[in-house]
């Protein structure tokens, strides 16, 4: 099972498009709060996210909530600042990918956390 975290995520169409992927290929998706939209019944009906209720779907209060339940995962942190190429992991079959907000990517005291899992994504 391949889990996709988004870690406070600020446009919905980018989730959208994450959430899609992850209905059609059954990969778990972790949203992580704050969201910079609304993910209410009525909003993702509006939105006409038809494929919304197909999605295996986990969401958290924050990131230490994330990490409370999960931290012990073999987690991989999506950045541009990661010594690791992507390329180069050998991923689990259940792998954690997490990715940032789309201003300013993953915090850097949780890169820090875990400086041996941060994989390096092109831009």
């Amino acid at each position: 099972m391949v889990n996709i975290v988004l870690v406070e995520p600020e446009i919905p169409q980018n989730t959208g498009n994450i959430a899609r992927t992850c209905a059609i290929t059954g990969a778990r998706l972790h949203l992580v709060r704050p969201l910079g939209f609304d993910i209410s019944e009525k909003a993702v009906k509006r939105a006409g996210l038809d494929y919304w209720h197909l999605l295996d779907l986990r969401v958290y209060e924050n990131i230490d909530d994330f990490l409370r339940r999960n931290g012990s995962q073999p987690l991989w942190l999506s950045t541009t600042k990661g010594a690791l190429r992507y390329t180069d992991v050998r991923f689990e079959e259940e792998c954690w990918l997490l990715f940032g907000r789309e201003s300013a990517g993953l915090p850097a005291w949780l890169r820090e956390k875990y400086p041996d899992r941060c994989i390096r994504i092109p831009m």
